[in-house]
């Protein structure tokens, strides 16, 4: 099977929510015994997966945490640990991937993109527009 340029194929984006699902499922439970992972709301935006399904980056965003960069490194500090246990919700994978965090910045551009709309420059030309 040959990966196209188009961006991930359905397998790896399949794969990716599975594993989302079961890296919020061991968040949620509270089995990391790390203090700044216990005291953090983690919200995990998106799983991406390798082509060979391998290596899986979690896209992640601390919901009030004081230091986005500290709970990333908590996390990828706890990665093989969290793998153990996310590996029950993935028996069915030939391979268990190894798990990445990374720090979702999808939410700080949303935000801007909202902030620029709602600018009064760009509401005048807008205005402008519907004349």
């Amino acid at each position: 099977m040959t990966q196209s340029s188009s961006g991930p194929s359905q397998r790896m984006l399949r794969v990716g929510e599975q594993v989302r699902h079961a890296l919020s499922d061991v968040l949620q439970r509270g089995e990391v015994r790390d203090d700044l992972i216990e005291t953090t709301v983690i919200s995990i935006s998106e799983v991406r997966m390798s082509p060979d399904l391998k290596i899986a980056t979690a896209f992640v965003a601390p919901l009030g945490a004081a230091d986005d960069e500290a709970v990333i490194a908590a996390l990828n500090r706890n990665a093989r640990f969290i793998r153990g246990r996310a590996a029950a919700a993935l028996r069915q994978m030939k391979y268990m991937p190894e798990f990445r965090f990374r720090l979702d910045t999808s939410y700080d551009n949303f935000s801007k993109i909202d902030r620029l709309l709602r600018s009064p420059e760009v509401a005048r030309d807008l205005d402008k527009d519907e004349e």
